[in-house]
C-alpha cells in the first residue's frame, strides 16, 4: 500500500487473493494468516471492524468487515483504497441500491402501480452491503441483519435507508428488524425481532400491493421477512398463461401465485401448502381481492402428498382438477452442497409428479431457490423427472430471480433461483 490506512490488517493468502480478484467478496478463516493493528493508530483487529485485507506479498486486495466467529471470516465491502467506509461510504451505497431499484423496476408496475412499494431494497453483498437484506413493504422496511460487522452498523445503516428513500419522495416510516435467523448464531449473535427506533405501529400485521393485487402480510410470524419478492415477474409469467385454466399451486405460501393465477382469469385454483397460517392469510387475500369464489385451500405435506394426487383422478376431480397449469415453488430443498443428491431426487419426484397431473397442452411451471441446486442440476432434474413421467417437455420461457434480487457475477452465492415453464407436448 502506497498510503497508511486507518484500518487494522489482516494478512490473506494468495489463494484468497485470486478469489477476490475473480469477484467473489468472501475470506475464509483459513485464509487469513494474520490479523495486525493499524500501522497509523495502533487499532486492533476487533470483532465486526472494518479491516484491510493484505495479500502475502503486501499487495492491498480491499477493506472488509471482520467477523471472529465465523468461517466467513471476512466480507468485502470495498476495493477502492480512496474509500474511507464511513457515514457517507454507507450512503452512497444505499443510494447505489435504490437507484438501480428505480431503473429496473420503476415504471414496471401494473394498474398504474409502483413496483417499488414492494420489492427488496438491500441485497447483502449483491449490493455492496454484506449481511444486510431490507424488504420493503409500503411504509415498513423490514431488515435482517447476518453478520457481526452490519450489527455494528444498525444504528448509522437505518436512518441512512430512510433518509435516502424519503430524499426521493418514498413514504416510508418504521424499520421492523427481523434478525431471527439461525445464521446469526455463527456470527455469535443473538436472536430477536421487534420494530426499531421510537414510534411504532401497534401490529405487525401490514398490507401491500404487488402486480395490482393486495397482500396482507404478518412480518413478525411469515418466513424470512413476511412475504418472497423475488418471484414478482415470474408469478406474471403464470398469470398470463392463467386464463381459463384449472390450476394447482404447491407450496403456496400467502398465495401470490394463485392470486396471480385466479386475477389472469383462471376457471379454479387450488392452493396448497403444509402452513395453516399461510393457508389462513392466503385465503384472507383472495377475499380481500374478490377472488374467493375461484380459489380454495388444502393443507399437505406436498413432496408426500403430490404423488398420490397424481395416482388418484377421484381425488383430482374431488379438488377441482383435472389442471392443466400447475406452479411448483418448492423451499430450498439443500442448504449446503453435500446434499445435492439428495435435493435433486426431491426435485426430481415432484417434478414428475406435477407432470403426470397434467394433459397434453398443459403448462408447468416450476423452480428451485437454492444457489447450490444451480441452473444445469435442476435443468437435469426436470429433464430425469420428464423421463419418468413419459412426457416430452416443450419449454415456454426460462428466468431468474426479480432484478432487486441482482446477481453479482463472481459471486455465485447470488444466483439462488431459476424458474422454468414448459408445455407438456
Amino acid at each position: 500500500m502506497k498510503t497508511t490506512r486507518p484500518f487494522p490488517i489482516a494478512r490473506i493468502t494468495r489463494k484468497a487473493a485470486r478469489s477476490l480478484k475473480a469477484g467473489h467478496p468472501w475470506v475464509y478463516a483459513s485464509e487469513v494468516t494474520a490479523l495486525e493493528p493499524s500501522p497509523a493508530s495502533g487499532q486492533e483487529a476487533t470483532n465486526g471492524c472494518v479491516v484491510d485485507l493484505v495479500e502475502e506479498g503486501g499487495t492491498w486486495q480491499g477493506a472488509a468487515l471482520l467477523s471472529l466467529e465465523s468461517t466467513i471470516r471476512a466480507r468485502v465491502v470495498t476495493r477502492n483504497a480512496n474509500d474511507r467506509v464511513d457515514e457517507a461510504f454507507w450512503r452512497r451505497r444505499i443510494e447505489y441500491a435504490w437507484r438501480h431499484r428505480v431503473a429496473t423496476m420503476g415504471s414496471r408496475g401494473l394498474d398504474g402501480e409502483s413496483d417499488l412499494l414492494a420489492c427488496r431494497v438491500a441485497f447483502s453483498e449483491a449490493d455492496g452491503l454484506p449481511g444486510l437484506t431490507v424488504d420493503r413493504y409500503g411504509q415498513v422496511l423490514v431488515a435482517q441483519v447476518g453478520t457481526y460487522g452490519m450489527e455494528l452498523l444498525r444504528e448509522t445503516v437505518y436512518p441512512l435507508l430512510l433518509d435516502v428513500l424519503r430524499a426521493d419522495g418514498q413514504d416510508v416510516r418504521w424499520v421492523f428488524e427481523r434478525c431471527d435467523a439461525p445464521v446469526r448464531a455463527k456470527e455469535g449473535l443473538p436472536l430477536r425481532k421487534g420494530w426499531w427506533g421510537g414510534e411504532a405501529p401497534s401490529s405487525a400485521l401490514v398490507s401491500v400491493r404487488e402486480n395490482g393485487l393486495s397482500f396482507e402480510l404478518d412480518l413478525e410470524n411469515g418466513q424470512k421477512t413476511g412475504y418472497f419478492l423475488d418471484q414478482k415477474y415470474n408469478r406474471r409469467a403464470v398469470r398470463e398463461l392463467a386464463a381459463g385454466r384449472r390450476v394447482l399451486d404447491c407450496f403456496c405460501h400467502v398465495g401470490p401465485f394463485g392470486l396471480n393465477a385466479a386475477a389472469g382469469g383462471a376457471a379454479f385454483v387450488r392452493c396448497v401448502d403444509a402452513s395453516q397460517s399461510a393457508l389462513d392469510l392466503a385465503a384472507q387475500n383472495a377475499r380481500l381481492n374478490g377472488l374467493g369464489d375461484r380459489m380454495d385451500f388444502t393443507r399437505a405435506d406436498i413432496v408426500e402428498w403430490l404423488p398420490l394426487l397424481a395416482r388418484d383422478k377421484g381425488l383430482q376431480r374431488e379438488l377441482g382438477g383435472p389442471f392443466d397449469l400447475v406452479v411448483l415453488d418448492p423451499p430450498a430443498f439443500t442448504k449446503s452442497r453435500a446434499n445435492v443428491r439428495g435435493a435433486m431426487r426431491g426435485y426430481r419426484e415432484i417434478n414428475a409428479a406435477g407432470m403426470r397431473l397434467l394433459p397434453r397442452g398443459g403448462y408447468l411451471a416450476t423452480c428451485s431457490c437454492s444457489h447450490f441446486m444451480t441452473r444445469d442440476l435442476l435443468a437435469q432434474a426436470i429433464a430425469e423427472a420428464a423421463h419418468d413421467a413419459n412426457v416430452q417437455l416443450r419449454q415456454v420461457e426460462e428466468r431468474q430471480q426479480a432484478p432487486d434480487h441482482p446477481i453479482l457475477w463472481g459471486f455465485p452465492e447470488s444466483h439462488y433461483l431459476d424458474f422454468f415453464v414448459f408445455q407438456v407436448v
